[in-house]
């Protein structure tokens, strides 16, 4: 069911999908990668864990797909945060769900938007991340010259506040400037595995900065007690696995690291029998928790 709620005044569409039966059932608010929109990763996640029996809500985000927000395709974490609590209070409105047991589930970097959300929202009972990328400045500064990147980004955010127009660069491109460089995101986002009539190639320069700067790994130092599934593929270019790693250190049980063999970040997204492997390690510990 298509469905609309309202965040910060600006509306926010999403898919609710509720199992067959009449009983109030827990329920799963889903985020998911950068440029993403709800007909693609998290819609998939969406309807197989509906089958599963979970109440499931994929939405777009602010500034994303059909849902408001200004400048479009801009990368808006502090608003994300504001729309996944926007989405459990909606999800807390259904007389489909029981409203005491919801769980957020993020894919790639949703996953670290999932865990600092759960962190520090109380009404959140469980946390599963999935290919994720648990942003933070300490790792993100590692071989890179990151003074320089953050003055050259800073120079394109001082041109917007002058006047100047809003700065883009492609989301996914095999070579030059890209959000997300190389060969492998491109097989995804720029064919018709993620055929989606809402979404663009191209997100704000300024959403470069975002992603450099954010502190989503500090989430799992406060998830307790609350428990935490990570699933994570052994070989990932995009989101390390080492970076799954440093997470699940910091999480204190309970909590389960489920490692699938997967050689390529996108293989979570939409490959099998990856997908079906993730859906299933998830719905247990669903099952177990929440």
């Amino acid at each position: 069911m298509r469905m609309e709620f309202a965040v910060d005044g600006l509306p926010l569409v999403g898919d609710l999908r509720v199992p067959d039966g009449t009983r109030p059932r827990p329920a799963l608010v889903l985020t998911g990668p950068l440029s993403g929109v709800r007909d693609q990763v998290t819609g998939r996640y969406a309807e197989l864990l509906a089958a599963e029996g979970f109440v499931t809500l994929a939405f777009d985000h602010r500034n994303w797909g059909e849902s408001g927000g200004e400048p479009r395709c801009h990368e808006d974490p502090q608003g994300k945060l504001h729309d996944l609590r926007a989405a459990v209070s909606f999800l807390r409105s259904r007389p489909e769900v029981d409203g005491e047991r919801i769980g957020v589930a993020g894919i790639c970097l949703g996953a670290g938007y999932a865990l600092k959300f759960a962190a520090f929202d109380p009404r959140v009972k469980v946390f599963a991340g999935i290919a994720g990328a648990y942003h933070n400045p300490y790792t993100t500064r590692t071989g890179t010259d990151y003074q320089a990147a953050l003055a050259a980004l800073t120079d394109v955010l001082e041109r917007q506040d002058l006047g100047g127009p809003v700065a883009y660069v492609p989301a996914v491109a095999e070579e030059g400037e890209a959000a997300m460089p190389g060969a492998e995101l491109l097989d995804y986002f720029g064919t018709g595995r993620s055929a989606s009539a809402h979404w663009v190639n191209r997100v704000t320069s300024a959403s470069v900065r975002e992603l450099i700067t954010m502190d989503h790994m500090i989430g799992a130092d406060f998830l307790s007690p609350k428990p935490a599934l990570l699933v994570h593929g052994v070989a990932d270019r995009f989101c390390s696995p080492e970076g799954a790693e440093e997470a699940f250190k910091r999480l204190d049980e309970p909590k389960r690291l489920v490692w699938l063999d997967a050689r390529r970040h996108a293989d979570l997204y939409d490959r099998e029998p990856y997908v079906t492997q993730a859906v299933a390690a998830t719905a247990e510990f669903l099952r177990e928790h929440l």
